[in-house]
């Protein structure tokens, strides 16, 4: 149980999430996106388990496509063994000709019916995927303008608004990092059930997206924690009188 990822614990997560924001934030855009993101990973459940599943239409037809040059492997042999007598060699030389003809083709039929499956798996997961990385995209954009270090400075009539206090800002940042963790959680569903390279290559892109921009996030915070102690250093609580 703990060597795959189980997609009703990710799921289960990111509702609590959803409900920690909710609390904290209420009617906000992170908990917008955050219910996106839960409807996205409830999705992706489902779709992996379809994507996944084998397509019995198509291997049964290049079963068919097999079994057909097969035979005509039978047929080719046959005629070369009944080959008898020289006035012969000419049709047996044809039918074999075309025989030859219809196995490459056949063969080819066969060979591109079989790589059908892995490429439909393929754009389909890549579909999802872009899909992920644009919402952890539209995540970033929902903690650009909490810069702590602007936080107390003079404002310009173009300045985003800053009512939160820094614990509200360092949970709001968090709340950010949680949600491009989930993420990447969620576009590693692909790649635990798909063994495409191409899927697992997309998948690695959306984790180390989400891992540069929580980093960015974490320092972030680092920073409203400094700024913190920093004020409690220079403005020591007042002594108590004895």
């Amino acid at each position: 149980m703990y060597r795959a990822l189980d997609p009703a614990k990710i799921i289960a997560t990111l509702a609590k999430l959803q409900q920690r924001i909710g609390e904290r934030f209420p009617g906000s855009g992170l908990f917008k996106i955050s219910g996106e993101l839960l409807g996205i990973a409830e999705a992706t459940s489902a779709d992996v388990v379809k994507i996944a599943r084998p397509n019995f239409a198509l291997r049964l037809l290049v079963g068919i496509m097999l079994a057909l040059a097969a035979a005509t492997i039978v047929w080719l042999g046959a005629h070369a063994l009944d080959l008898k007598a020289s006035d012969e060699l000419t049709n047996v030389v044809q039918g074999i000709d075309a025989g030859v003809s219809l196995l490459i083709v056949l063969g080819a039929t066969a060979l591109y019916i079989s790589t059908l499956e892995s490429r439909w798996r393929r754009d389909a997961a890549l579909k999802s995927l872009h899909r992920l990385r644009s919402i952890v995209h539209v995540i970033d954009m929902h903690q650009l303008t909490k810069d702590p270090s602007a936080y107390g400075g003079p404002r310009t009539s173009s300045s985003p608004e800053r009512a939160m206090t820094p614990f509200e800002l360092q949970r709001y940042l968090g709340y950010c990092s949680e949600l491009l963790s989930l993420s990447g959680k969620v576009a590693a569903l692909y790649a635990d059930k798909l063994r495409d390279p191409i899927v697992v290559e997309g998948v690695g892109d959306i984790e180390r997206l989400t891992t540069e921009l929580s980093q960015k996030i974490w320092q972030k915070i680092v920073l409203i924690g400094d700024q913190d102690e920093h004020f409690h250093e220079t403005n020591p609580p007042p002594k108590a009188l004895t």
